[in-house]
């Protein structure tokens, strides 16, 4: 199973390479969209992956996990493709339409190869290695465009399609660690969602990490531009500080170092915290250099809770059917992701201040409803290596 993760690390690599990444909104903006349309568009995605998770889940499960990867890959790129061609506001909906079908079906798929293909134990690391390796595409592709593509959005486009069908290729060179299940028993959906939406434990994880994940998604990928913007930088120190904050994305990579030190729930707690400080500091102040830092903090916050998010939803699940059981996991931290996008849209285009300070009270919320779950009883949870090891969460969405 080590060519399973070889293969795995590097179409996380060149899924990373989103080299329009460092311009996301202004490159939207640039081909007509408003932040409104922006944030709209992000909301119709969302709702269409909550309608297809439940059905890709109970697929994956039945096909196979290499025929849906190879299938969410190529698609993938078909996405990548559209979005290079978009303008206006119908092209920027059928890319997400057709993305919307891909991280339905990546949602969990990809953790759930490399947990299958790792040894018992090392999920965590390897977890945190795979979101680094993505982390260091970004890198890679901002550097890119800071030193040479610049203002020449449409080649950024381009670039990132190329990068895209290539870990397309890759796809097909996976073996498969889950055989396709032909027959499946009557009732399995309901047990399998029931785990899920009877674990008070789960339910308020799921909801928490919603409006943390949410947050620092629109935060850092679309409202970050135009808070660089009227703190007076311009288009190179913008692409130097997505450089910085690209870069502390790969401490992803520690978080398990992190949570043997502080134990898991003062990590969450911890970084719960400094997520919803960065997103006051941005709101408060016209100031690059600490607006650049409360990017950073929410950045580093994010990066280092992803996989403790995945190790504790892990051991939540322990029904047959875990891909399907996953995948409403996965809906009903998309039906927070719905609402929050609804609402950062609603007040961005009145306010920037007040869509950051908006970011500020959901992670602030994220934090109580964490520390009230924390005490309370749940579903039983298995330590350790589950019964087939699969995971599912929503895949990051790294160029928005």
């Amino acid at each position: 199973m080590k060519r399973n993760l070889s293969l795995m690390y590097a179409i996380a690599l060149l899924q990373g390479m989103v080299f329009y990444g460092p311009v996301a909104t202004l490159y939207r903006q640039a081909h007509g969209l408003s932040l409104f349309q922006i944030t709209l568009l992000e909301s119709v995605s969302l709702a269409l992956c909550i309608l297809l998770e439940v059905p890709w889940g109970a697929a994956a499960d039945r096909i196979g996990y290499k025929k849906a990867m190879v299938f969410c890959c190529c698609l993938y790129f078909i996405s990548k493709l559209l979005f290079w061609q978009a303008d206006g506001f119908g092209g920027f909906l059928a890319e997400r339409v057709v993305l919307s079908v891909v991280l339905a079906g990546l949602s969990g798929l990809d953790e759930s190869i490399l947990f299958l293909s790792c040894p018992p134990g090392e999920s965590q690391r390897v977890f945190g290695l795979y979101t680094s390796l993505q982390t260091l595409g970004l890198l890679a592709a901002a550097l890119v465009f800071s030193l040479w593509i610049g203002e020449r959005y449409a080649l950024a486009g381009l670039l990132t399609a190329l990068s895209y069908g290539v870990a397309a290729l890759l796809s097909f060179g996976l073996a498969e660690v889950k055989p396709s299940e032909p027959y499946r028993q009557p009732g399995a959906f309901r047990q399998a969602a029931g785990q899920v939406l009877k674990n008070r434990r789960l339910m308020v994880l799921l909801v928490a990490a919603g409006l943390l994940t949410e947050s620092h998604q629109v935060v850092t990928v679309f409202l970050n531009q135009p808070q660089y913007q009227r703190c007076g930088m311009g288009d190179r120190a913008i692409g130097l500080a997505y450089l910085a904050a690209t870069l502390l994305g790969l401490t992803g990579a520690y978080s398990f170092r992190l949570t043997r030190t502080l134990g898991e729930r003062r990590t969450a707690r911890l970084l719960f915290a400094l997520s919803a400080l960065s997103c006051l500091t941005l709101a408060l102040t016209r100031s690059a250099a600490l607006s650049v830092a409360g990017l950073l903090l929410f950045r580093v916050g994010n990066s280092l809770f992803q996989p403790l998010q995945l190790e504790l939803q892990n051991r939540e699940i322990s029904t047959a059917d875990r891909a399907t059981a996953l995948s409403v996991g996965a809906m009903v931290m998309d039906v927070v992701g719905v609402g929050a996008n609804l609402a950062f849209g609603a007040v961005a285009d009145r306010s920037l201040s007040a869509a950051l300070l908006l970011g500020g009270g959901l992670c602030a919320a994220g934090l109580l409803l964490f520390r009230a779950g924390s005490r309370t009883g749940g579903g039983r949870a298995k330590r350790g290596r589950l019964c087939d090891g699969s995971t599912h969460s929503r895949p990051e969405r790294k160029d928005g």
